[in-house]
């Protein structure tokens, strides 16, 4: 069986459950957030903070950011490995593929350090 090194899983069955299990828990957290709104037309400062700032609205928050890197992960490395071949960019494919690879890992990373902290207050 042939793998590919920058596979997430290595697997095309996982990558395919991954990523549906990752949409399921990105929908779930949009529905509960757009639902608080919602329900909470007035709602203040203090309770907005005080939904998020609860420990299980950061459990969530922090999954479904998790949740999210991976989703893109496997979806970017799908556009590529699609995209970026002998085909289109001849003999530099390979090198445009690791650097498109390289690109959006350093964006995910941006993305996670980023929006960690903003649950967890760090």
């Amino acid at each position: 069986m042939v793998t590919n090194v920058t596979s997430l899983t290595r697997s095309g069955l996982a990558d395919f459950l991954v990523q549906r299990v990752t949409a399921v828990i990105i929908a779930l957290y949009a529905i509960c957030v757009f639902g608080f709104f919602l329900a909470n037309p007035d709602m203040s400062h203090g309770e907005l903070k005080g939904y998020f700032g609860s420990t299980s609205m950061k459990l969530f928050s922090t999954v479904t950011v998790l949740a999210t890197v991976a989703h893109a992960w496997i979806g970017m490395w799908t556009i590529g490995t699609d995209y970026i071949r002998q085909h289109y960019f001849g003999e530099h494919a390979t090198t445009f593929r690791l650097f498109y690879q390289c690109g959006y890992l350093l964006v995910l990373f941006l993305y996670t350090s980023w929006a960690l902290p903003l649950f967890w207050g760090l």
